[in-house]
């Protein structure tokens, strides 16, 4: 079992950052995610909180050895739920893949926050416990590492795809009118 963590801040306010988030996929350097598709929203009317369960496909290269070991498939689907909480201001996602998850689980926590020391940025914090499933650990470990490799590249560019997705929405906005609706 390995564990992988990263933290970066973005140059953004959290409602900004929050409401765009929806708007991560499809971006350039996300290639690898070609669906995401909407199962379950509830917002519950009392507590504000929007609880959203999304189905992600994911198409990337796979090594071959690996591919023989999963049954030569590329395509993999996860399972997220999402809760953005407007009153603690957070947005939490907790994904898991649903494919081949018999010899390889990957559990994601990722929070969005404000930056308690500025207001005009979001803090991101992304987890991930990563567990092979194999009759041999050397097996397990190989899966393993690959895998925590891939996770921290694909980490990596998600948040430059995301910067480059608040930029382009950042420059719909008509001029002084984002900073009015958000330092308020």
């Amino acid at each position: 079992m390995k564990f992988v963590s990263s933290q970066c801040s973005f140059e953004y306010p959290w409602d900004y950052v929050s409401a765009s988030a929806w708007k991560k996929y499809p971006n350039e350097m996300s290639s690898h995610v070609v669906a995401v598709d909407v199962l379950r929203r509830e917002l519950n009317p009392e507590t504000g909180l929007l609880t959203t369960e999304r189905l992600i496909t994911c198409r990337q290269p796979i090594p071959r050895w690996l591919l023989a070991i999963v049954g030569g498939r590329d395509t993999s689907y996860v399972r997220e739920v999402s809760e953005v909480d407007p009153v603690k201001k957070t947005f939490a996602l907790r994904s898991c893949n649903l494919t081949m998850n018999h010899l390889l689980s990957v559990n994601e926590v990722c929070v969005y926050a404000p930056d308690s020391s500025d207001s005009s940025k979001t803090v991101f914090n992304q987890t991930a416990r990563i567990e092979a499933y194999a009759t041999f650990q050397r097996l397990c470990n190989k899966i393993e590492d690959w895998s925590v490799e891939r996770f921290r590249q694909n980490a990596a560019i998600g948040k430059i795809g995301f910067e480059s997705v608040l930029q382009k929405l950042a420059s719909t906005v008509p001029d002084g009118m984002f900073k009015e609706v958000h330092t308020a």
